[in-house]
């Protein structure tokens, strides 16, 4: 067992294990650690607890400090820095006439490094682009092409519930979404109304696939829509069913309908 915290970078990022070392650490502080990037400010999500170790990548990176206020005012500054960067990339990227869109800038807590993140349809050629952001910023650059739905992370927005989007707000990693899963949640298969902002499939298909998805319920098997079933009250045939209640809405032959308990349902061969 090591004993690690949970720190992370940005709103709804990854969160990365360190080693808290000798430091009274606690949830919510702010922290300066060294990453493979270089020195980082971040915040920690995760206070102190015991990890089994085949559960990290060893060896594990030390706090090296809490945050002062001199690493905030530095962390204030670096993000003016990110809009002015902003604003320079775009001229550049327009005078090389590249097809590509400029998303946003992240500074290095240390200055060492400027990340410009961008999306493009295809590859794009740009090491005279670097080449000139090099020569007016003298730090290392990299420019990281990005997904759409990388784009509406660091964006953020509105989804169609009206709330803010999950990958923006709390979701630290994409995790893959079907058309299957619509499918099994009875949901429109339209493309509007099953896709967020970015164009992708939403996120939230994922959450309550599981209460949908038969084969994750072992004791009871869902009666398939549309099947002949015979019931207490006789036979009929599967309207709908309602995986969250575990009930079957059934049209009986005498033109009845009932709703009944997945276990009441007997499906005929």
């Amino acid at each position: 067992m090591q004993t690690v915290v949970g720190v992370r970078f940005k709103k709804a990022g990854k969160i990365y294990y360190f080693d808290p070392g000798e430091l009274n650490i606690l949830e919510m502080d702010d922290v300066i650690v060294e990453t493979a990037r270089g020195v980082e400010y971040g915040q920690v999500v995760i206070g102190p607890r015991e990890v089994e170790e085949d559960q990290l990548v060893l060896p594990l990176k030390t706090v090296q400090r809490k945050a002062t206020e001199a690493d905030l005012a530095k962390v204030e500054e670096n993000r003016r820095k990110e809009k002015e960067g902003f604003a320079i990339c775009e001229k550049k990227i327009a005078a090389h006439n590249l097809p590509m869109k400029l998303i946003d800038v992240e500074y290095t807590f240390d200055v060492n490094k400027i990340i410009f993140y961008f999306t493009a349809d295809g590859r794009i050629d740009f090491r005279d682009l670097v080449k000139d952001l090099a020569a007016v910023f003298r730090t290392r650059i990299e420019l990281r092409q990005i997904g759409v739905r990388d784009e509406a992370k660091l964006m953020g927005g509105i989804g169609c519930c009206g709330r803010p989007l999950c990958c923006a707000t709390f979701l630290g990693d994409f995790e893959p979404v079907s058309i299957r899963m619509a499918k099994e949640q009875n949901l429109s298969l339209n493309p509007t109304k099953i896709s967020g902002i970015c164009g992708r499939l939403m996120c939230c298909l994922k959450y309550e696939n599981d209460c949908y998805c038969s084969c994750s319920c072992k004791k009871i098997v869902a009666p398939k829509q549309g099947s002949r079933v015979i019931t207490i009250d006789g036979e009929g045939k599967v309207i709908s069913v309602n995986n969250q209640r575990k009930t079957a809405t059934i049209l009986l032959d005498d033109n009845k309908t009932i709703v009944t308990s997945w276990e009441d349902v007997v499906e005929k061969d």
